[in-house]
């Protein structure tokens, strides 16, 4: 999943590609030790929210043309994922070594 955290202006943070888990009910993703709920639709820019701090996030399914943010930003691509990422959702298998991106905004 693409995650990326707003920062202090709510439009654009820094952003992480990784592996992510939800509970039963769908409405909560856990990704490194942080939990988040959704907004259901309420949020500007952002989609969920950490409990525990309150500050706001964009996450989403990785595009295949790797426009994931609404606005330009960097994002790392945790190990675990990083091979899979590139060989299987972008299918780029010659960039699985790059762990760090640019990504482009989707609009």
């Amino acid at each position: 999943m693409y995650i990326e955290y707003k920062g202090d202006d709510g439009i654009a943070g820094s952003a992480r590609i990784g592996r992510v888990t939800f509970s039963k009910s769908g409405k909560s993703i856990h990704y490194n030790g942080k939990t988040f709920e959704t907004k259901k639709g309420t949020g500007f820019k952002s989609n969920y929210f950490d409990v525990e701090t309150g500050e706001d996030y964009w996450i989403s399914g990785c595009r295949k043309d790797g426009r994931d943010a609404l606005y330009s930003t960097d994002a790392e691509i945790d190990d675990d994922v990083r091979e899979e990422y590139w060989t299987e959702i972008r299918k780029m298998p010659e960039n699985k070594h790059i762990s760090k991106m640019k990504v482009m905004s989707k609009y």
